[in-house]
């Protein structure tokens, strides 16, 4: 089984930000593949379902950011599941919109999300598909960058991005992450 989490704020205040890329991801997997998004449980939105012959936990946590790592671990040991079959998607500031990479470990940056999650799992080995969102505008403040309105024309290439990181996620559950790895990290 896998567990699958997608990074975010609860959804009717931060919906359309770039901070909640990981939660868009989840949402476009969820539709894909029939899997509902109903069940409320360790302090998350979460389904369970099938994608590419895997089973797999569709996980939201409902922490808000900073505190994502406290509903995943409950996951992980209310499934059993190993660090190995958790993937991870989030917004990242370094990688520009439209585009993703796939990391198998790694520090968790400067992301807050990242850092609460590495803290629970006591650990920085599970595989991370990174939504790029890009950096601020000159003189733009990184929080209200994340968390504030995004415009229509740059929302297009958000949602490539998402599009992108779901294509992966199903890759990563087929083949493989060397797999998804090569086909989706953009070279230079």
């Amino acid at each position: 089984m896998y567990l699958i989490v997608g990074l975010g704020n609860p959804e009717v205040e931060y919906d359309k930000t770039r901070h909640n890329m990981g939660f868009h991801v989840i949402n476009q997997l969820a539709k894909e593949h029939d899997i509902e998004l109903t069940r409320n449980k360790f302090y998350g939105i979460y389904g369970t379902g099938v994608i590419c012959e895997k089973k797999v936990v569709l996980l939201k946590p409902q922490t808000y950011m900073n505190l994502s790592g406290e509903s995943i671990i409950k996951f992980k040991q209310f499934y059993k599941i190993e660090n190995k079959n958790i993937i991870v998607t989030y917004d990242d500031i370094d990688i520009k919109p439209g585009e993703i990479r796939i990391k198998r470990k790694g520090s968790p940056g400067t992301h807050n999300g990242m850092k609460s999650v590495v803290n629970a799992l006591n650990s920085d080995e599970f595989t991370r598909v990174r939504v790029g969102i890009g950096k601020p505008l000159e003189n733009v403040d990184l929080i209200y960058h994340v968390i504030g309105a995004v415009q229509d024309e740059e929302w297009i290439a958000l949602e490539q991005g998402k599009n992108k990181a779901k294509k992966a996620i199903e890759t990563i559950l087929k083949d493989g992450i060397e797999v998804a790895m090569n086909l989706y990290n953009q070279r230079g």
